[in-house]
């Protein structure tokens, strides 16, 4: 083996806007460094600290490495090496034999963005299910819902190029905390600061980014339709709207217009809890120092009603005549229709009330196979006692694709071991910028692990399944995706990716989905002009009715849970080297104290008669948990928060999704996301200083 090092490139596969490029040195097959790549434009050869120390999550010592059988009681971790022969065997039989009883629907996939990589998170996988004829899992625990909310105003849930948020004099960061979240993004917003550009934020945290802002607009929780619609009436009621722009542009303006007078600026201050002097100051800013930019980005959408909160933003920015950025990505469901299957016949459940799945009694069939990869649902999802109580039921067979022995992997009866991102090809997508990666194998996988994408072909062999590319290598599915004639995809071959690592999209310079309201397509596989790119006219951006409304569980919404539960809980992906659960079990990733903290306001404290440093119960209908209280200044009165991601082994053996609402938001079930920030909850000192009768006991 030679000893001079070589250098692989490749791309983060994290459920990031950003998709950074990255390059590995490798050095006699081992990996000795992980950088950014300089040479990408957005990313510029910077990683998150997340990612910096990549490498010691590849060489970890608790990695694992062979196929594990469970020997001891669900939950308690304790397995036994198998071979993969005899792994792969014995999930066939007892995924055949499930099938062969109940039918294809008593098997349910549980997957996210473990990885975002087109090739390892999905396509092969969905062909499996899709030939098994299981279960559908809707995968709109989270962004999904702000996608639909901004294609019912654009059509389309595209935004704009990020970097022309450099060109902006004013700009909104509507919920997002794009330090940390959207790091990559900053640079452009700070080059338009230094041009005299104003930063706004509007969070209902004083998060990292908001202290950095001009202007920090901190609204209650969940009120950010409200505050929208007294945007509108101001700049209604000042004529700062052009009404013959909007009526070339846009439809439904009357019914907005009549929607925002309807509650007025009084009524907007009342419900937001920000000033009426403020709500138009705001409003003039954003049309007196055009051009004006708004930037919304996933998170907003954890509320019942998250999709008219990503609605209203994208309907200001239509009225205000004001840029709008959210997704950049190619709209790849629409670009991909050939290469994954289509929706079957099968029933669909959401995966946020996956707790209520497995533990429905009348569910038929029921779920008797359980398939995990790509997600730790055991740390993430909501209505953890429910969804662990699940995952505990001794006639579920459950199957976890893990690199590690993770919350949801202890309660698996067979655990299969899975490459990281340098031991495997992968095509990544963005959805915060304009560039499409190839990642390379640096290194070969670790012991016995295997790419997710081997894994599902060995299991459709052993079960004779017999569906159109099961038996795909990485790279030929790779191929197809670049193949399937989407415009925005021309002249990006797998080829000029092998060279270069990465390529923009062919996306035209400036283009927005406010001013080019048509989309380009690929070409028609319904039978149409097959080869042949089509462009979808989008029509006029869609306004119409647009009320504010109120959570159920929630202060406005409920008065009596209300009463029971007076504290807010938003549980916030606010530490720089977590992302969701992916880092929550690695000591060297953990914040100074090593445990999750419960902050709180010094008037709700003092209420309750908490000092900082105190240990807490935290409880609600659903559970309750103990942490310590940080008691904070940068909180409104009646909101708390906690941090999400951690796993529960390092969080005293339960995580705030203890707590959290694992309801459906959306118009639609089908497409709602979990409630989670819409979750009530009380606090009292531990170990029990006051009696309470409300709320299980830890």
């Amino acid at each position: 083996m030679s000893d001079v090092p070589t250098v692989v490139r490749g791309a983060c596969h994290h459920d990031c806007p950003d998709t950074c490029a990255w390059e590995v040195t490798v050095r006699e097959g081992v990996a000795v460094n992980l950088r950014g790549d300089p040479s990408h434009p957005f990313t510029d050869g910077q990683l998150c600290p997340k990612v910096n120390p990549f490498l010691d999550r590849v060489y970890h010592p608790d990695r694992l490495l062979r196929p594990l059988r469970r020997t001891g009681p669900k939950g308690e971790g304790r397995f036994e090496p198998i071979g993969w022969d005899a792994a792969i065997a014995e999930i066939a039989e007892r995924i055949g034999a499930a099938v062969s009883q109940r039918g294809g629907e008593t098997v349910l996939p549980y997957s996210l963005d473990g990885t975002q990589g087109l090739v390892q998170k999905g396509v092969l996988a969905d062909r499996f299910f899709a030939a098994l004829g299981a279960t559908q899992l809707n995968r709109h625990i989270c962004g999904v819902t702000a996608w639909h909310g901004a294609a019912d105003v654009l059509g389309m849930p595209l935004g704009a190029d990020p970097t022309e948020i450099a060109s902006a004099r004013t700009i909104v960061l509507w919920g997002t905390n794009t330090l940390l979240t959207n790091r990559h993004l900053w640079p452009y917003v700070e080059e338009a600061h230094r041009n005299g550009s104003s930063v706004i934020v509007v969070d209902p945290v004083s998060t990292m980014t908001a202290q950095r802002s001009d202007w920090h607009v901190q609204p209650r929780p969940g009120t950010d339709v409200a505050l929208v619609l007294g945007i509108i009436g101001v700049l209604d009621r000042d004529d700062l709207i052009d009404p013959e722009r909007l009526s070339v542009t846009t439809s439904g303006w009357p019914e907005l217009r009549a929607e925002a007078r309807a509650l007025g600026l009084d009524g907007a201050a009342s419900i937001t809890g920000i000033e009426s002097a403020d709500i138009i100051s705001l409003a003039h800013r954003i049309a007196h120092h055009q051009p004006a930019v708004l930037r919304a980005l996933i998170g907003m959408e954890h509320r019942e009603h998250g999709q008219d909160i990503h609605r209203a933003v994208a309907a200001l920015a239509a009225v205000s005549g004001s840029g709008y950025m959210r997704s950049t990505q190619v709209y790849f469901d629409t670009a991909f229709a050939d290469i994954v299957p289509p929706p079957g016949p099968q029933r669909v459940v959401n995966m946020s009330v996956l707790g209520e799945v497995l533990t429905d009694p009348d569910l038929e069939p029921p779920v008797t196979v359980l398939m995990n990869y790509g997600c730790n649902p055991a740390a993430i999802t909501p209505d953890q006692n429910r969804v662990v109580a699940g995952l505990e039921r001794d006639d579920l067979f459950t199957v976890v694709i893990e690199q590690f022995m993770t919350d949801t992997a202890r309660y698996a009866d067979i655990v299969l071991p899975t490459t990281t991102q340098i031991e495997h090809l992968d095509l990544m997508n963005a959805w915060g910028h304009l560039y499409v990666s190839l990642n390379l194998p640096a290194i070969e996988p670790l012991g016995e692990c295997m790419p997710n994408t081997e894994i599902f072909r060995r299991l459709a062999s052993a079960l004779s399944l017999d569906a159109s590319g099961l038996a795909d290598s990485d790279e030929q599915i790779a191929r197809d995706l670049l193949a399937s004639g989407h415009p925005w995809l021309d002249g990006i071959t797998y080829e000029r990716l092998q060279r270069d690592g990465w390529a923009r999209l062919a996306v035209p310079p400036g283009w927005s989905a406010l001013e080019e309201r048509e989309v380009p397509l690929p070409p028609s596989s319904d039978g149409g002009e097959l080869g042949i790119a089509r462009k979808r006219q989008l029509g006029p951006m869609r306004l119409g009715a647009l009320q504010y409304r109120p959570a159920t569980e929630s202060a406005d919404g409920s008065a009596e849970l209300a009463e029971r539960y007076p504290l807010a809980l938003m549980s916030l992906k606010q530490h720089q080297r977590f992302l969701n659960s992916h880092y929550g079990g690695f000591e060297h990733h953990l914040p100074d104290p090593p445990r999750p903290q419960l902050e709180i306001g010094a008037a709700d404290a003092a209420a309750r008669g908490i000092a900082d440093g105190e240990r807490v119960r935290v409880f609600n209908h659903r559970g309750a948990l103990f942490v310590t209280a940080a008691v904070s200044d940068r909180l409104q009165p009646g909101l708390v928060t906690m941090p999400f991601g951690w796993w529960a082994g390092s969080a005293d053996g339960r995580t705030v999704n203890v707590l959290t609402n694992a309801a459906v938001g959306g118009h639609d079930s089908d497409v709602g996301s979990a409630a989670f920030h819409d979750t009530l909850v009380e606090v009292e000192p531990a170990p029990g200083t006051r009696q309470t009768a409300d709320g299980p006991s830890s």
